[in-house]
Parts: C-alpha cells; structure tokens; sequence
C-alpha cells in the first residue's frame, strides 16, 4: 500500500472539505458553540428562573378553617405565601395558574386535633409545575410545624421528653467528592454528546465524498486517475475520519470550558451554589485524554459505515435521506446509557455506541476499569475494521459506484 497515494488522496479532499461550508459548520462551528449555549446558556437562565420562582409570593387558597383560628391566623402571617379567599372553581384556578395552590382544613380540625383525634390537612397542587410545587412546600412546611408544636405540647403537659419520638437519629452521609457524584449525575451526557456529534462530523464529508461526487459528474474523473481503488478510499476516508475526530476533540474542549464557566458563574450567587455543586464536572487532561481515545474506534465505525451507506446513493438529498435514520440508531443506545440504573457491565461492553457511551460517563466520573476499558476498545476496533472492509470491498464494485 502507497502511504503517498493515500496522502495525495487526503489533501486533495481536505482542500476542497474546507471550502465547503456546511462541513466547516458541523466539524468546527457546531461542538465549539452547542455546549456553550446549552450548558452557559440554559444552565444560567434555569438557575435564574428557579430564584425568581422561589422569590414569588404565591397565592393560595384557604378552604375551610372557620373554627380552627390559630392554625388559620398561623397561615395568614406566612410572609412567603398570599392567602386568598375561598371560590368554588377553585380546582380550576389552580390549573389555570390564577393561584398556586389550595390547603383544606377539616371541619372542627383543632378541636378533634385537641381530643387527640386523628384528622387530614389536603393540600392540593398542580403536579410538575414549578411555582405550584413550590407554594405547596412552603404550606406542608407550614404545617408540619404546627404539627410538631402540638407533639411538643402534649409531651411537656405529661412532662416527658421530645426525645420520646425520636431516641435515635438516622442521618446520611456522602463519601463521594462533588466531581463523582456530578459525574455519575450528568456524565452520560458527555459520552451522549461526544458520540452524537462525533457521527455529525463525520456525516457531511461523507456524504460530499461520495454521493456528492456523482452529483458533480466527478467520480468518474478521479476513477479514472493512476490510484487503485483501495487508496482511494483510503485517502476519503482518512478525510472523513479526520473531520469525525476534530468534532470530538472540539466538543470535549468545549464542555471542559463550558462547564468551568458554569460553577463559576454560579457559584458566586447564593441561590445558585447548589446548581454549581450539581454542573461541577472537572474535565482533567486524563479524561479528556480517556474519553478521545475511546471515540477513535468509534470515529473509524462512524467515517466506515457513513461513507459505505453514503456510497449508494446517486444525489446528496438522497444520500441525507439514507443516513438520517442512522441518527436515531446512534441516538436510542446513547440516550440508554443515561437512564437511571444501567452501568457498564462486560455484555453491555459489547454493544459498541451503548458501551463507549457507559464508559465515558464512568471515565468521567473518575472510574477506571481497565479490563472493561481494553474489552470495550478491542471491540470497537474490530467492528471499526470490518466496517471499514466492507467500504474498501462497496468502492471497488462498479454495480455500486455507477448504480442507475
């Protein structure tokens, strides 16, 4: 095999994939862009959104409660909720949004609650709502309160102890530095995010080199130069690859800025400290170092596959309309390595998109296993090569080249 060849193949496309700008779009423009305005961007503004949302004064609704005063009065002197009186379309004012949320007293509640009866406050709320969720905690705080103070009452008119209720006490601990337990949260996005546009890259070069080529009436041109075929696709797919692997190393540099700027930002309000606590992920040298090695198999699948399926199509559009499935190929395995629940074990290792996206949340996270590591990696390398072999074998058959 002639390294020249291939070489002279290489440059040849490198000159014309930087002239085309929806491959300079999608190789450079997009990993460096995407995660500054998804984490900087949105992290900002929901982080904005909850501490407005907790500064609102809700309104709720008090139903009942005539002949309870102290636990009425009690509610009315909340300085974080706004009491409004009672109407009949209650329910739907709290789907509609004019209040947050309703609490219900029980008829004759602080006398039953007196004779040591046994009674139900009903808070009502609009469920996944955020303001509505909010205005609900703060009354069932309310309550829970009142609810201790009566406990606290009956113990010291029998002149026993509080510790009655609770001789022992259950408290949990966290051992795991901040930067594990962000990774375990939200690292799948890493690996989800690196796989995502490392197949993006690596989509429009494909396409251009092969079912752009026919377009253009140039396939046959560079066929008919003094290169065997096998250098020829070589030196594309060389290309392809080169623009698959510099979306990854983009993308990876890009979250490590963009997640530092994030707790930055965060962390010097008060409200936003426990959002920066939750986004700290330290993307050292060693695991950006670990995660790119782990997308170089994965690249070679990608450039391989992309460029064969690619190789079937006589037009661009059509060539778009046979990979964009693909997306939703690399996308359902990827999304299942972030679900709650599934960790990287030697079977899922086999699945190549499902395990390299399982170890980089893991790498992320600051967890090494090796063995699962060299499984996956070999893995990849050998699908990576079969895929491969199939593009060099698709390129050489004229029935595939020049279909009708």
């Amino acid at each position: 095999m002639s390294l020249r060849n291939v070489g002279i193949v290489y440059r040849k496309e490198l000159t014309e994939a930087l002239r085309d700008r929806r491959t300079v779009i999608s190789t450079i423009l997009v990993p460096l862009l995407l995660f500054p305005v998804l984490s900087v961007g949105f992290g900002t503004l929901a982080v904005a959104l909850v501490g407005k949302a907790e500064e609102e004064v809700p309104k709720v609704m008090l139903r009942g409660g005539a002949d309870s005063p102290a636990i009425v009065d009690g509610l009315k002197k909340l300085d974080k909720i706004q009491i409004v009186p009672e109407a009949a379309d209650w329910k739907d004012e709290i789907i509609n949004k004019e209040i947050r949320a309703a609490v219900e007293i029980p008829i004759g509640f602080e006398a039953d609650v007196a004779q040591q009866k046994a009674e139900t406050v009903k808070i009502y709320d609009y469920d996944g709502d955020l303001k509505s969720d909010l205005a609900a905690k703060k009354v069932d705080k309310f309550i829970q309160q009142y609810r201790d103070k009566v406990v606290k009452d009956r113990l010291a008119a029998k002149n026993l102890p509080e510790t009655m209720l609770t001789p022992f006490e259950v408290k949990q601990e966290n051992v795991a530095p901040p930067e594990k337990v962000s990774g375990a949260a939200i690292g799948g996005i890493i690996g989800y995010m690196v796989i995502l546009l490392c197949m993006t890259g690596a989509m429009y070069p494909a396409m251009d080199l092969t079912a752009g080529e026919k377009e253009r009436g140039t396939m046959e041109t560079i066929l008919s130069s003094p290169i065997s075929r096998t250098h020829l696709v070589l030196g594309k797919f060389s290309l392809i690859l080169t623009a698959a692997l510099g979306t990854a190393v983009l993308s990876v540099l890009s979250m490590g800025v963009s997640f530092n700027v994030l707790a930055h930002y965060t962390s010097k309000s008060e409200g936003g400290r426990a959002a920066a606590a939750g986004m700290l992920l330290q993307l050292g040298p060693k695991t950006v170092i670990s995660v790119f090695l782990m997308a170089v198999p994965i690249a070679v699948l990608f450039s391989a596959v992309l460029m064969t399926i690619a190789l079937f199509a006589k037009t661009y559009k059509e060539a778009q309309s046979y990979l964009t499935p693909m997306t939703f190929v690399v996308i359902i395995p990827a999304i299942a390595a972030m679900l709650p629940g599934v960790e990287l074990t030697s079977k899922l290792a086999l699945i190549p998109i499902l395990g390299t996206s399982l170890l980089c949340k893991e790498l992320v996270a600051g967890t090494y296993h090796w063995n699962l590591i060299a499984q996956i990696f070999t893995f990849n390398c050998v699908y990576a090569a079969v895929a491969l072999f199939l593009a060099v074998k698709m390129f050489q058959r004229e029935s595939v080249l020049f279909r009708s």
